[in-house]
């Protein structure tokens, strides 16, 4: 993950809307995603993308935070719904729910990358992931 050395306090984190913290959110589980597909194979970029896709859309990520949402704090499940509660415009093709559950997502990630909680968002995409793997989703 980037090194992010000039990282804010929670509070400041907090203070930045929603939709702020999803832009950034949606780029660093992303990242997170491509990492742990290069990391486990060195596959061509096609089929790279291919795996990706199937957990950074917003059915996925709307499944995703569905199997997290019971292991985050008071504070974390806070951040979610700020941003699942934004007003976000949904793709022609996004199911309107799945993809607000999927801004929320991308918020908390967003704020605990800014809040340089680098170590709790990836306690939380490893407890997703594996999920994932134990329902014979695509395996990264």
């Amino acid at each position: 993950m980037i090194n992010n050395d000039k990282t804010i306090t929670k509070k400041e984190a907090a203070l930045y809307s929603p939709l702020t913290l999803a832009y950034l959110g949606d780029a660093v589980f992303e990242l997170m995603v491509r990492e742990k597909l290069v990391l486990r194979e060195n596959a061509p970029n096609g089929k790279l993308h291919r795996e990706a896709k199937g957990f950074v859309s917003a059915k996925a990520q709307s499944r995703f935070i569905r199997k997290i949402l019971d292991k985050l704090t008071a504070e974390e499940l806070h951040i979610y719904k700020r941003g699942r509660n934004a007003n976000g415009v949904p793709p022609k093709n996004a199911d309107p729910a799945e993809y607000s559950s999927a801004t929320g997502l991308e918020a908390l990630f967003g704020y605990l990358y800014l809040a340089g909680e680098t170590a709790r968002m990836e306690f939380l995409f490893e407890e997703g992931i594996n999920d994932e793997k134990q329902n014979e989703k695509p395996d990264i």
